[in-house]
């Protein structure tokens, strides 16, 4: 999962999958009344289109917010969750505190953030500094320098190195290097010539254009000219975001000495050393980009090649400086986006704090609004919901004994990551309540120097990738875990009072689609220490494969603007993730004294009831701009798909809500679609 409206923001006490409730636990929930789903469209029949049935009137009344670009749940449970932040930030801010508690680093980041003022007034000063190294290089070995230290504060160009498990030997972090250096969002959008994209071609053109006036430049059109065609030339090597999905052919180990003799322009020996490196050997995960930056930085005259950095650190920075950057980066995003207006600067550094210092803010917001109780309970959940997985892994009909005791080996070495961390991670930073530039470069560089800690090292399992406070969750193949933050722990996803349909079919469905994540297209070639290793016999893959080009074809199927259709074979791997997520969570359900029973509330058997709550939580309305640039870029498929399409693949969907043939999304019991 990667991202309601509803009255009140709590956070949930989670709620135990255990086959009896205690007689405590029946007197508490008896006082509450039950969750209503409300608003559903009866002339819309439940087989014909399932998310509209139970969102329509939602979405018919919903008003996305002008500063905003969709509202309800997923992502955009964020909104209100930022509003929770920002009370923090306001009362931690508004006092001094003790220099280098989290109070302090919190409060003076928020408040130097908030001093538009002193930021307007510097103006272009801060970043004055770089411009003018930049206009100091003399020839490429210097550029690569520069390019190189600014890797160290955030401002990636050309080279994007990162650190993280070998995919082959997990036991150790190694660096890695990926394809960068493009401004507009995908390579796509450089070649592409329909209306939607070629609007967003010229905004871009003309956000550098902006960007280059406002620090003087006489030329700014035509310069801006210059970087968007660098750009170009750059996107011509990017592997496609389907290409990349291939994981076996983005593991390109080399030794050092021989990607120096293949790319000897770069200069990799200094770029390492400057980066602070110590390697003999990487993996280069697109070697066809870097073959083509080595060769553009041998035709590209130097004078280009700084008006890219210049453009480049700009961009990296705009958002840092007075408000003329913000504003011209706001005119850029709002053509992808559609968002009318630019959000306030108290919602912008409530997610600068995030970014930066989110885990110092996340234990704040812990402290706060997270129920100790939920972690426990939060693990009981998850623990049964891995017992009914293993089921049915035990039950498949395409899968081999010998590969199963290997899927479920895997299934219980998975970590699970609940709330917030065992350890916090610490800032090694001095907060200056009067210089918001500089600390977050400062923020950015101690980011560096703690990921560069990790190199050649283990990996850090105490690590989070994601801060308590989101609401999200995800799975890393790599460590083999699955991680369930705070933020995500509320109502509508979960709620302590409500029945269990309502919790299983909300964070039940995140909870399986978590783990269905561990044997996806993706998921499934690494073995359970997180190494990309084949753990299959060959006819059991074989046959995994065919499963998963039938969810590729189906949601290739599915339209969702005009002419716009899914990509399947992007988003084959959350796909995948949904149908089985769904499955899980029904047995899971199906193991409760509620899921056992008959008994209706407010009209609803248990188990439609657990279906209403899964088309509750993708209740998700969004501009067309945005959505148009979702469907190009993201691995997931926009809400309405992921309710329809995996229940029209779900037997027991069909028997809750009688679906029977000739409604549309009905499908015959040989096109329903199951792997997991």
């Amino acid at each position: 999962m990667k991202y309601f409206i509803f009255g009140a923001l709590v956070v949930a006490t989670l709620f135990s999958c255990k086959n009896e409730s205690s007689s405590e636990e029946t007197d508490i929930l008896a006082q509450h009344e039950p969750v209503v789903f409300d608003g559903i469209d009866e002339s819309i029949e439940p087989g014909d289109d399932f998310f509209h049935h139970v969102n329509k009137t939602w979405y018919e009344n919903a008003v996305i917010a002008e500063d905003q670009v969709g509202v309800g749940a997923y992502r955009f449970l964020n909104i209100p969750q930022q509003e929770l932040l920002k009370s923090i930030l306001e009362e931690v801010s508004s006092v001094e505190h003790k220099a280098g508690t989290v109070e302090q680093m919190v409060g003076d980041f928020y408040a130097s953030g908030m001093d538009t003022t002193t930021i307007n007034n510097r103006g272009i000063k801060p970043i004055q500094p770089l411009l003018t190294k930049i206009e100091a290089i003399d020839n490429i070995p210097s550029m690569m320098e520069y390019v190189a230290n600014q890797t160290k504060t955030g401002d990636g160009s050309i080279i994007a190195p990162y650190i993280s498990a070998d995919q082959k030997n997990s036991s150790i972090n190694i660096l890695h290097l990926s394809q960068t250096g493009l401004g507009l969002p995908d390579r796509d959008y450089y070649f592409k010539d329909d209306a939607s994209v070629a609007s967003i071609q010229e905004a871009y053109k003309i956000y550098l254009t902006t960007v280059f006036t406002l620090t003087g430049d006489d030329n700014a059109k035509q310069h801006a000219e210059t970087v968007y065609n660098i750009e170009k030339k750059l996107a011509e090597t990017h592997k496609t975001r389907i290409e990349r999905r291939v994981v076996k052919e983005n593991y390109n180990k080399i030794a050092v000495s021989e990607l120096d003799k293949r790319n000897p322009a770069i200069g990799w020996p200094s770029f390492f050393e400057t980066i602070g490196a110590d390697i003999d050997s990487l993996n280069v995960r697109q070697p066809a980009y870097y073959d083509r930056v080595n060769q553009l930085l041998t035709t590209i005259p130097l004078t280009d090649w700084k008006l890219y950095l210049k453009a480049n650190t700009l961009r990296s920075h705009d958002d840092l400086l007075s408000s003329d950057f913000q504003d011209a980066a706001f005119a850029y995003s709002k053509t992808i986006s559609g968002q009318a207006e630019q959000q306030s600067r108290a919602k912008r550094m409530v997610r600068q704090v995030d970014r930066n210092l989110g885990f110092a803010l996340g234990k704040l917001y812990v402290k706060r609004h997270f129920n100790e109780e939920s972690k426990e309970r939060a693990l009981d959940l998850v623990n049964n919901f891995q017992k009914a997985l293993e089921k049915r892994i035990d039950a498949l009909d395409w899968m081999t004994d010998t590969t199963k005791v290997k899927a479920k080996e895997k299934l219980y070495a998975i970590n699970k990551k609940i709330g917030y961390p065992d350890v916090w991670r610490e800032y090694d930073v001095t907060i200056n309540r009067n210089k918001f530039f500089e600390n977050v470069v400062a923020l950015r560089n101690d980011d560096y120097k703690y990921r560069l800690a990790q190199l050649n090292q283990p990996p850090n399992r105490d690590e989070w990738h994601t801060t308590p406070a989101t609401v999200t969750a995800y799975y890393n193949p790599s460590l083999n875990e699955i991680v369930f933050p705070a933020g995500i722990l509320q109502s509508p996803y979960f709620d302590l009072y409500a029945d269990d349909a309502v919790n299983y079919g909300g964070i039940g469905m995140v909870i399986g689609h978590e783990f269905t994540h561990a044997f996806d297209d993706q998921g499934a070639q690494y073995d359970k220490e997180g190494n990309l290793k084949n753990w299959w016999t060959e006819e059991d893959y074989q046959r995994f494969q065919a499963k998963t080009q039938q969810i590729i074809d189906q949601y290739d199927s599915f339209t969702v603007l005009d002419s716009v259709h899914l990509k399947g074979a992007l988003t084959v791997g959350e796909n995948t993730a949904d149908n089985g997520g769904i499955a899980i969570a029904y047995d899971a359900f199906k193991m409760t004294e509620q899921g056992q029973d008959t008994t209706t509330i407010g009209g609803y058997t248990p188990d439609q009831r657990f279906f209403l709550s899964i088309a509750r939580i993708w209740r998700v309305k969004t501009r067309d701009e945005y959505l148009r640039n979702y469907v190009a870029t993201n691995p997931h498929s926009p809400p309405i798909w992921r309710v329809n399409g995996p229940l029209m693949n779900f037997t027991p969907f069909y028997e809750a809500f009688d679906v029977v043939p000739g409604q549309q999304n009905y499908r015959g019991e040989e096109e329903r679609i199951k792997i997991w």
